[in-house]
């Protein structure tokens, strides 16, 4: 049996289930995610509105006809409407353009009716089906156009491109007619998780969503990137507009390119409240300041049209983000030299080497030059860490040590030493008091603070932001050198000490998350 997967041909033996189809066209899949299933082309189609009717003037956007009466009239349509591909525009005048001829199986009328602006009308010109039009009418007027006994031969109307209309000429044809698909086309469909499903002949199944990144917004794309890096998202939020992603709230990033936010639009948001969420548009709406485009999505929208709150979805992009940092220099040549990108070594040159910092930071950058310097450490000098960002420990110190260090959105973090000094078994590093504000005490210690523990000052003092470790353990004073009750403990190093203590002010220490 034939089906279809991901916009795919598939030929399956009969009774094959959605994991039989899935094992076999190996296509993209994250257990648990959800499926979209569309019976068939025709299930599919007797769901969708609207069409666009391409011309070499521009397009026109028509809107079925919901009523009763037009019933036969659109079935019809929607049944022929490829046959009006490549027909020129035979005539046109101050009132209408006419489309075709084509046959059809409608029988005609002799009445005169009164037409409207935009109304869009099968006419069985010289009252023979063999002569089958579309009338696109221009303004109000009263017409006989052998129309059949339904609804004065209005199928349709006219929501889009009527300036297109005015300019068509009988030089201009119609180039291609495509179905415009909506959510409403779509959440019909069934939206699963039983993968023993068996399929049928003619099921279009739907497994995972395909995203291009905008070059426009190479910042922003890293933003994305970081959050589809598991394969999979979850929805936070859903409506008849958008579906939102919130799991890099706060997380902010400047303006790049703005533009309307047509289906299938990715968006950041990049000022006011929500920054950091992320949105893909079920639905067109206006541009936004405030929302950076960062991505469209080439395959599985039905994916998005159908999910619910808190639903799994399986998610790619193409390009993919190019990310070397944690691999050892001769991991990253090799995986560099797959996809074509030339590679420079600097900073520890050694094959072993841990990559720690790439030269464009952004994926975006080094698809369009073509290359990225990495630089390199010995492994000994990467500091492996845990954070304590369990619900009962300490949340929102976590999340601002993530944010600070880069680890929210890069395996390898970062710290500048703020404050060494030697003998006092202590290192400071840079905070952002404006990050900071807010940072309510929690998880704070109440006995012997051990070695390699990380702690954040909190609001409780002028230095709130501050992050520190201490390399023996201390009864007094938290890494920070602040009283318990101004120390939040957010994780601990999990590696030798030692390497922190030979760190001066203003040198990097590399970092790690394991758990």
């Amino acid at each position: 049996m034939l089906v279809k997967i991901n916009g795919e041909d598939l030929d399956l033996p009969n009774g094959s289930t959605i994991r039989e189809a899935i094992d076999f066209s190996n296509v993209p899949y994250d257990d648990g995610s959800i499926i979209c299933l569309i019976k068939g082309k025709k299930e599919f189609e007797k769901n969708i509105n609207k069409y666009k009717l391409k011309t070499p003037k521009g397009s026109i956007i028509i809107e079925m006809d919901d009523s009763k009466e037009a019933e036969k009239l659109v079935e019809v349509w929607k049944k022929q409407y490829k046959d009006f591909e490549d027909s020129s525009i035979r005539w046109t005048s101050s009132n209408e353009v006419a489309v075709g001829p084509i046959i059809t199986d409608l029988e005609p009328s002799m009445d005169e009716n009164k037409y409207k602006e935009g109304d869009v009308i099968l006419s069985l010109s010289g009252f023979s089906n063999e002569s089958t039009h579309i009338i696109l009418a221009k303004e109000d007027h009263s017409a006989v156009y052998g129309v059949p006994n339904y609804n004065k031969g209005v199928f349709a109307r006219i929501v889009g491109g009527k300036r297109t209309l005015r300019l068509l000429d009988s030089n201009d044809n119609v180039i291609s007619i495509e179905p415009l698909i909506e959510r409403s086309s779509i959440t019909d469909s069934a939206s699963i998780s039983d993968l023993n499903t068996i399929l049928e002949e003619g099921n279009q199944l739907f497994t995972y969503v395909s995203l291009k990144p905008n070059d426009n917004s190479p910042e922003s794309c890293e933003h994305l990137f970081s959050l589809i890096e598991s394969g999979n998202i979850s929805v936070d939020y859903e409506s008849n507009s958008f579906v939102g992603f919130y799991s890099l709230q706060g997380l902010g990033k400047p303006s790049e390119d703005i533009t309307m936010r047509k289906r299938g639009t990715v968006t950041i948001r990049n000022a006011g409240k929500g920054i950091g969420k992320v949105f893909v548009y079920r639905e067109d709406r206006v541009k936004s300041p405030h929302h950076t485009n960062v991505a469209s999505v080439e395959k599985g929208m039905e994916l998005l049209d159908i999910a619910n709150y808190k639903d799994k979805i399986t998610i790619r992009s193409n390009p993919e983000r190019i990310m070397t940092l944690s691999m050892t220099q001769k991991e990253a040549e090799d995986y560099l030299k797959s996809i074509g990108v030339t590679h420079e070594r600097v900073g520890v040159l050694d094959d072993d080497a841990l990559i720690v910092e790439q030269e464009p930071k952004f994926s975006i950058e080094i698809i369009k030059e073509g290359k990225v310097k990495t630089k390199g450490i010995n492994k000994d000098d990467l500091a492996l860490i845990e954070i304590y960002d369990g619900e009962d420990e300490a949340p929102r110190s976590s999340w601002y040590f993530k944010k600070i260090t880069g680890l929210v959105e890069k395996p390898i973090g970062i710290l500048k030493v703020h404050f060494a000094f030697p003998g006092m078994k202590i290192s400071i590093f840079e905070g952002d008091a404006k990050e900071a504000k807010g940072l309510v005490p929690e998880n704070v210690p109440s006995a012997c603070i051990e070695a390699g523990r990380i702690g954040i000052t909190n609001m409780s003092k002028k230095n709130v932001g501050l992050i520190g470790v201490r390399f023996e353990s201390n009864d007094e004073f938290g890494p920070t050198a602040e009283p318990f009750n101004a120390t939040n403990i957010v994780g601990k190093i999990t590696t030798d000490l030692k390497p922190l203590e030979n760190l001066k002010e203003g040198e990097y220490l590399y970092i790690k998350r394991i758990n």
